[in-house]
């Protein structure tokens, strides 16, 4: 019985719906507002009986819905000009749509029904035919829009501050367009330089993305949403592609990178640098802001777009650095990769909040995957210093005992690398490298990464110092050359950031040792001479003390002599280092000289003949001392 009830109440609904409607359309209104006002009255059960094989009424006005639908819609399907180009024309076009994508929902259920399904299919045909035209006016929108708001840019407003250009395209710059006259149907419009990169671009007009929008809405909604985000991306692609050429930026394989120049590859990295701040600040920014607006409502094609948008440059980009990542450990590209890091580290919270949905994940991890890479391969040009150092051959002895050119290469090349302490800090830090701690004491290994790191190298540099210097046959050549690379080292230390780094009781010891090297220079060179100066016992007889005298002079004019020619070529490149030599060495012969002197002219058998004897007097001894550590030609030896 209530089976019965219903199938009456339905009938009488189907019959109010006939009767009062006074054509198609009408009745189909009143039949949605009865499915709208009771459950009962679904859409489906209304139908089943006004469009099945046994309801020619129901059969003919669904023909009917279908006929007028085609006429409308093939009647902006044959237009020649755009459609959006009046608004008239594209508000009736996508009432059209909205009305056949509203016919097509109402049919699916009853595809089942013979005469339902054929209708079905015509009306999805007439859709395809509907959405390849609505493509293309999606298409002709984006490129016409880009076109006249660049237009309208660049005649009312001053684009420098708005402009990606490479400085070196003048002549563009000026123009302010990226065409030259020819058909602006095949021109990508692309922003021009910029020097604050806070702002984010309005890529396309206001009105243009409004129209996009709705479009979009109703390609999602037939079902082609697809479609949509590939047309929209190709586009965009095309924009933004374009603008990062223009920042001068190669279009670069990882192998082609590898192969260039290391002077050129500079140039391209500092290329890379603006051209990925532009990216991530505002050319990314852009585009996500462009891709929810005209995918408003639609999040999964939006992000979809946006990712199709910006793959091909974000690969583009990274690919650059991580060739650079990949690339020579050469000690010399350690500046330019601190660069390419730094730049990287620096954009993360940029990557983290453009690329945040799941499709552009995958781009996020591997701009972290990258970074990290960075990292590594810094720590690699480090452990290529160590190797350096290490296997820098003992060759020829530095001539004078100056400084050796490894010594000035590695301080100078430290102290230039601490300028980044902070971000070396944070490389070491990350790093699983132990140096081994019995070349270390406590107090380091207890200290940062980077700390241990500087250290360390300095250790390998000593040794490495050490070494050369057993070439040299005189030891007090060898204490000199010591002396030298030590005041070098810690002065370089002491006026740089190695010094907070490696402490100060790093710095008391190693000037400990450069003070025992001038000791043993002192021991090496006088000690012997001094010998000479040493007076006799006075019990021995006169005349065995007067020869014995006479001997010591000789000895002690000809020992003078040779030490002060040989030293005279020998380097002490510190001015400061060089007095205190002179004034110690002073200190030490000069007393002992005088006391010398006072004796053997003392002494009857010598007596008158006592000058014949004396070449040198106290005034003369100081100036050959102040002559010593002048480099042959008076060179000290000059530090850098």
């Amino acid at each position: 019985m209530a089976e019965n009830g219903e199938e009456k109440l339905l009938a009488v609904a189907r019959h109010i719906a006939k009767t009062l409607g006074q054509n198609d359309t009408m009745a189909d209104d009143i039949l949605q507002i009865f499915s709208n006002f009771d459950g009962r009255f679904s859409r489906e059960k209304l139908s089943e009986n006004m469009v099945d094989d046994n309801n020619p009424r129901g059969c003919a006005a669904l023909d009917r819905t279908l006929h007028s639908l085609d006429r409308q819609i093939s009647r902006y399907l044959a237009l020649d000009h755009p459609i959006w180009a009046h608004t008239a024309d594209s508000s009736a076009f996508l009432d059209a749509i909205d009305d056949l994508i509203r016919t097509i929902r109402e049919l699916s259920p009853m595809a089942a029904d013979k005469s339902v399904g054929a209708c079905l299919a015509r009306a999805e045909d007439l859709m395809q035919q509907a959405m390849f035209r609505v493509e293309n006016e999606f298409r002709s929108l984006m490129d016409r829009g880009a076109e006249s708001f660049e237009l309208s840019r660049n005649n009312h407003e001053s684009t420098g501050d708005l402009s990606f250009d490479s400085e070196d395209d003048n002549e563009e710059n000026e123009e302010g367009l990226l065409h030259n006259g020819a058909d602006l149907d095949h021109q990508i419009p692309v922003a021009q330089p910029v020097t604050d990169y806070d702002i984010v671009i309005d890529a396309l007009p206001s009105g243009t993305i409004n129209d996009l929008h709705e479009i979009a809405k109703r390609m999602v909604a037939a079902g082609f949403g697809k479609e949509c985000s590939h047309v929209y991306s190709t586009c965009r692609r095309e924009f933004l592609e374009e603008s990062i050429s223009r920042l001068g930026l190669q279009k670069l394989s990882i192998d082609e990178v590898q192969k260039m120049p290391w002077q050129e590859l500079e140039d391209e990295i500092e290329r890379w640098i603006k051209a990925a701040n532009v990216s991530l600040r505002i050319l990314f920014p852009s585009e996500r802001r462009l891709c929810d607006r005209v995918f408003f409502g639609f999040s999964s094609a939006a992000d979809l777009s946006f990712m199709e948008v910006c793959r091909g440059s974000t690969i583009q980009l990274l690919n650059f650095a991580d060739a650079i990542a990949i690339g020579s450990r050469s000690p010399e590209r350690l500046f330019k990769v601190l660069d390419v890091f730094e730049t990287l580290r620096d954009l993360m919270p940029e990557f983290d909040s453009v690329f945040s949905d799941q499709y552009c994940l995958v781009l996020r991890n591997e701009a972290i995957t990258i970074w990290k890479r960075l990292g590594e391969a810094i720590r690699g040009i480090f452990m290529e210093l160590e190797n350096l150092i290490r296997r820098d051959p003992a060759k020829a002895a530095v001539p004078g005992g100056g400084l050796h050119p490894i010594t000035r290469y590695v301080m100078n090349y430290l102290r230039a690398a601490c300028r980044s302490r902070q971000t070396l800090e944070q490389v070491f830090d990350e790093s699983n490298v132990v140096i081994p701690s019995n070349k270390l004491d406590d107090r380091r290994v207890s200290s940062s990464s980077m700390s241990v790191q500087m250290a360390w190298i300095m250790e390998l540099l000593e040794s490495n110092l050490e070494m050369k210097s057993k070439i040299y046959r005189d030891s007090a050549l060898c204490s000199v050359f010591m002396m030298n690379n030590g005041r070098y080292i810690v002065q370089k230390v002491k006026d740089s950031e190695l010094e907070s780094l490696l402490g100060d009781d790093w710095i008391r010891k190693h000037a400990a040792k450069v003070r025992q090297y001038c000791t043993n220079y002192q021991r090496s060179s006088w000690n012997k001479i001094l010998g000479t100066l040493k007076l006799d016992n006075s019990s021995l007889a006169s005349n065995a003390i007067a020869k014995s005298m006479k001997e010591k002079i000789k000895s002690f004019n000809s020992q003078f002599e040779d030490v002060c020619k040989a030293q005279s070529s020998w380097v002490v490149f510190d001015e400061q280092l060089r007095e205190e030599l002179r004034i110690s060495v002073s200190r030490l012969l000069l007393p002992a000289y005088r006391n010398f002197m006072g004796r053997l002219q003392c002494i009857p058998e010598i007596g008158r003949n006592a000058d014949r004897l004396i070449r040198y007097g106290p005034e003369d001894i100081e100036a050959r001392i102040n002559e010593l550590f002048e480099g042959g030609n008076g060179s000290s030896g000059g530090r850098k």
